[in-house]
């Protein structure tokens, strides 16, 4: 029999188990205001789009080649909807998309690089049809205990919150289209288990002091949280809503960067206690995404296909510290943000005709 706690110690995989899986401290209360659904950790993503039709819709799902980005994309597909998954390597989005039902269509994403961001949006403007859903899925977690920069900014921050930052405001011209627009953005629990004592250390966003693995990508999770908090504010009055999740422990890829030791060290902790299955890690993205009680909840934070308030000492529901990150990530990318103030009118008739015949 293997002493399971003994061995994470031994294998220095105790650190990570903390950040990824623990919630210690921290207690969870059913948000006031949003409807409770009756899933739960056990529910697979298929199990919560039973029934829903998503035929005529398009969706995009960041990093889809893997793990609860693809089992996201396939059930959507699955429902329907014409997806649309990105990936760093285009051949890896195309090999994912072939195994995946129903009409998918791969498309090159690099979150660390502002010019492919650009142009994956404008191959997905192209398609010319109100965008309905966009699940910002892909995230990187390092493993070298070295800060690494992009931009002048620390990798974590850059690729996790500023990369998506940018490709949701390229892309909010599609969603104003929709009848009802809904941006999905996968956090971590590791945004109040791991974050920075002062939330996102925003004087440190060069990783000057204090760098450590888990605490930049507990942070860059933290501000995945205030962006769609903040997100949900700035569009009220829209059909668009934004929210955030935790989708769960799940063995997947996100553990690449780490030392062989801590990836099977969490690979044990998955398999013995507390981790999710693939699909069951996909629930509550999909849940988020397709929902029809959802129809209004906007700038709120999911766990296990329901809204939760975290109480305690964090900075998850920090409406002024939402607002403050907002503007500094305005002011580092704003060579490549565009304007809006709603759907491009421009596009509006030609994108209706094009859903029409393809419902005919």
């Amino acid at each position: 029999m293997i002493d399971r706690r003994a061995f994470l110690k031994q294998s220095g995989a105790t650190a990570t188990v903390a950040t990824l899986g623990g919630c210690s401290g921290y207690e969870k209360i059913a948000t006031v205001g949003v409807p409770r659904s009756d899933f739960d950790a056990d529910s697979t993503a298929e199990e919560v789009t039973e029934g829903i039709d998503l035929s005529g819709k398009l969706a995009v799902v960041t990093g889809c080649t893997s793990g609860i980005g693809f089992e996201t994309m396939r059930v959507l597909a699955q429902r329907g909807a014409l997806v649309v998954g990105t990936s760093r390597s285009l051949e890896k989005a195309r090999a994912a998309c072939s195994r995946a039902p129903g009409l998918t269509s791969p498309a090159e994403l690099e979150l660390s690089d502002y010019e492919s961001i650009v142009n994956c949006a404008n191959a997905i403007r192209m398609v010319n049809m109100p965008l309905d859903i966009l699940v910002c899925n892909a995230g990187y977690l390092g493993g070298s205990g070295k800060p690494e920069l992009v931009n002048g900014v620390e990798k974590h921050f850059a690729i996790n919150h500023l990369g998506h930052y940018v490709f949701v405001n390229r892309l909010l011209g599609r969603l104003y289209m929709s009848w009802q627009g809904r941006i999905v953005v996968v956090a971590s629990r590791a945004a109040y288990t791991r974050a920075p004592e002062a939330g996102i250390e925003l004087d440190n966003l060069g990783a000057t002091y204090g760098y450590d693995d888990l605490r930049a990508y507990g942070q860059s999770k933290l501000a995945n949280v205030l962006f769609a908090l903040q997100l949900g504010r700035l569009l009220r009055g829209t059909r668009i809503t934004a929210n955030a999740l935790h989708p769960g422990v799940i063995n997947t890829e996100i553990d690449r960067n780490m030392s062989r030791i801590k990836q099977v060290g969490f690979a044990l902790l998955t398999s013995l206690g507390g981790g999710k299955t693939i699909e069951e890690g996909a629930a509550t993205s999909c849940f988020v995404a397709t929902s029809p009680l959802l129809g209004s909840t906007s700038g709120r934070y999911f766990e296990d296909c329901n809204a939760v308030t975290v109480t305690g000492n964090n900075h998850m529901h920090d409406e002024s510290l939402a607002e403050e990150l907002w503007r500094v990530s305005e002011n580092l990318t704003r060579d490549y943000l565009v304007s809006h103030d709603g759907p491009d009118l421009n596009d509006y008739e030609r994108a209706m005709q094009k859903r029409k015949s393809r419902q005919e």
